[in-house]
């Protein structure tokens, strides 16, 4: 049997309102029931690492609301439905996830669904670059299985990163779709309110589902290193994307760059446009992806790249601190394992490093639980020997014995867990006992360091996020090896479709007219 319909409830309330008519029986103020769920990675398949269940420190039911600062208890859009949380699930980027984490996280959800129905709507809410094992498509698979329980006549948004991958069949099963359109994400919170608020208005108003959904596959595959928003064309480029969506006719647009480190058949780019209007739509969409094919071989790096050696001879010499130097090649904030030795390794080796009074670097950071349980025990200050590294991705070197002065011991981190500073001559490390980014000022203050004033930061990172980028003295992204290696031309593909643009540099222009998906 259908719920009531709520939109013939709030015309109902209008009439009563103008005619100041009477009733002797209270109207029902039912919303639309939408219920909440996704789970979100980043995966790299040319990292050795494996992402397992408890990495997506899922959430559930009502702590779901806790991720949404507009959909907080007194919030306008958290009183405009009845909402059903159900599993909100988000891991740090990594390598592929196995096959029961994924089936676990998406059973819990299809159960919670099927507990909780019928809905009118459902906020998707995922990241779009997950790889699971033997699963060629996860985002695609995961909307399919929950399309097979809520109905085929529930309204779903979904809401990705802009680095995530739109598949035909995501595209297909998704009514409403928008991703980020800024590169360093600070539109993240404002994309999933967009996301939210036109699902809201769709059914509010009755217009339901789109007419017209376009979808192009664009034969790109670039890093989001050579795409930030910052710079042209990347700023020029999606600088078109608000016009269109103010278009009569026209409800989203977006742009995805797509993720560059799996190997599979929908990583490239891709333009969709959603609404009423038909030709508003295929021309909108096909004006977007002719203008990305347009600039292709414009985009560069956000910043200058050059070798680790090069870079540390930049830092060494530079006036400017802090010097920031991107370690690129294993940055786990976009898949990498975070564990690889290499560059820690080398600037080890350094003799400008070996003394106490030398330049003032701090390294962030490398996993090194067996470090961290030697550190807990001796305390600060004290001298300990322990290894670190290399448990994961041991391709390029292997793990590091270290020696050197406890100076910091911090526990409770929900990433890293505990977390340990060693002296080594005149490198501060930060070693883990699990692998974590390190974005924010606070990171390093909490432990007891000032990055401001050191000589050199290296971060296992690539474009600088908005902290780092305004404390940067100088910067160089250090094309360093790991599973998210930036030469995409050394990396195995085997499975996205070529041609591709840049791996196929002399490709023909490519069909970019709009698909209508059903």
């Amino acid at each position: 049997m259908k719920r009531m319909n709520y939109i013939k409830v709030s015309c109902l309330l209008a009439i009563i309102f103008i005619t100041g008519c009477q009733t002797s029986e209270p109207v029902s103020s039912q919303f639309p029931k939408i219920a909440i769920a996704g789970i979100g990675i980043e995966s790299s398949t040319f990292s050795p690492a494996q992402t397992e269940e408890e990495a997506f420190h899922a959430s559930t039911g009502s702590d779901v609301f806790q991720m949404y600062s507009f959909l907080h208890q007194d919030s306008s859009l958290r009183n405009r439905a009845e909402w059903i949380p159900t599993l909100r699930g988000h891991a740090l980027p990594g390598g592929i996830v196995t096959r029961e984490a994924y089936e676990s996280l998406v059973s819990k959800t299809l159960k919670m669904l099927r507990e909780n129905g019928p809905y009118d709507g459902l906020f998707f809410d995922i990241h779009g670059a997950m790889s699971v094992v033997g699963l060629e498509d996860p985002e695609g698979d995961m909307i399919e299985r929950i399309r097979e329980v809520v109905g085929p006549d529930v309204l779903i948004s979904t809401s990705m990163d802009l680095h995530g991958n739109v598949s035909q069949r995501l595209a297909t099963y998704s009514d409403l779709i928008t991703c980020y359109r800024m590169a360093p994400h600070e539109d993240a919170v404002e994309s999933d309110r967009r996301a939210v608020t036109n699902l809201l208005e769709r059914l509010e108003s009755g217009k339901g589902k789109p007419a017209f959904k376009a979808w192009i596959p664009v034969p790109i595959l670039l890093p989001g290193e050579k795409t930030s928003t910052r710079i042209e064309p990347g700023k020029g480029l999606y600088a078109k994307v608000d016009p269109v969506t103010r278009q009569d006719g026209v409800i989203d647009a977006a742009i995805w760059i797509g993720y560059a480190w799996a190997d599979e058949p929908r990583n490239h780019a891709v333009v969709m446009v959603t609404g009423d209007d038909r030709e508003q739509v295929v021309s909108s969409a096909e004006m977007l992806a002719n203008e990305f094919w347009k600039v292709r071989n414009e985009f560069e790096f956000v910043a200058p790249t050059a070798t680790l050696e090069e870079s540390l001879a930049m830092a060494l010499t530079s006036d400017s601190k802090p010097f920031i130097i991107s370690d690129m090649g294993d940055n786990p904030t976009a898949g990498g394992a975070g564990d690889v030795t290499w560059t820690l390794q080398q600037i080890l080796e350094r003799p400008e490093f070996k003394d106490e009074s030398g330049p003032q670097l701090i390294y962030a950071s490398i996993p090194g639980p067996d470090l961290v349980a030697k550190a807990v025990d001796a305390g600060e200050g004290q001298t300990v020997t322990g290894m670190v590294g290399a448990m994961v991705d041991d391709r390029y070197a292997g793990p590091i014995s270290l020696t050197g002065t406890v100076t910091a011991i911090r526990t409770g981190d929900i990433h890293a867990e505990t977390e340990v500073v060693v002296r080594v001559g005149s490198v501060h490390v930060i070693v883990t006992k699990k692998r974590k980014p390190y974005h924010h000022e606070s990171d390093f203050t909490n432990l007891g360091l000032d990055p401001r004033s050191a000589d050199i930061v290296v971060v296992k990172i690539g474009y600088l996020v908005p902290e780092l980028y305004d404390m940067r003295g100088g910067w160089v992204m250090a094309l360093t090896p790991g599973g998210v290696d930036q030469d995409l031309e050394r990396l195995p593909y085997k499975h996205i479709k070529r041609p591709m643009f840049p791996l196929d540099k002399d490709m023909e222009d490519p069909d970019l007219s709009a698909q209508l998906m059903e």
